[in-house]
């Protein structure tokens, strides 16, 4: 684990409806010297950013109870300076490009390493992070697209052939395998 020069006002808010990723990036950011906070909903955290706003914020794109985005926003009403990652299981150009224009400094595929949302929040201003030791590979990226469209088809494996322009039976196929490292 490498030393980081995490500032005095160490305070980090990690928003994730998935229970054991939020708390394993927890416990990961918290030994490399954060003081963060656990949170579930867009809700408690718009409350959060209201009271006490951290420094720090780790956000997912989509979660149970609205956007990631909304919260960017919210945070930066009260703590223009915060320094916020998005993360999401379903990259796509569009909300990077939003989440950015929003004030994120940097937008992370799920699974994320610990490692590489650290150095996403301790980047200086114009310096873009170094590259992820471990980025996701072209097939899991290409796996991940074919599920995110096949949940947002309500699982409806012939919708969802359609508009990725594919076969029904590959698409059982590939939806039949494991996701690829």
């Amino acid at each position: 684990m490498t030393d980081y020069n995490i500032p005095a006002d160490n305070t980090l808010m990690i928003l994730d409806d998935d229970g054991p990723f939020r708390n394993r990036l927890g416990r990961a950011l918290e030994q490399r010297g954060f003081s963060v906070q656990l949170v579930e909903t867009v809700t408690e955290a718009k409350a959060i950013a209201q009271a006490k706003p951290p420094a720090f914020a780790v956000l997912d794109m989509r979660l149970e109870d609205g956007n990631g985005l909304d919260v960017i926003d919210k945070i930066h009403e009260t703590r223009p300076d915060c320094k916020m990652v998005m993360l999401t299981g379903y990259g796509n150009l569009a909300t990077a490009v939003s989440a950015v224009k929003r004030g994120a400094v940097d937008y992370l595929a799920k699974p994320a390493d610990a490692d590489d949302v650290c150095k996403a929040l301790l980047a200086t201003k114009g310096e873009a992070p170094e590259p992820p030791e471990n980025p996701m590979s072209a097939d899991r990226v290409r796996w991940e697209h074919i599920q995110r469209v096949y949940e947002l088809c309500g699982k409806n494996v012939s919708e969802t052939a359609r508009r990725l322009n594919m076969h029904r039976r590959t698409l059982q196929r590939i939806l039949a395998k494991r996701a690829p490292r």
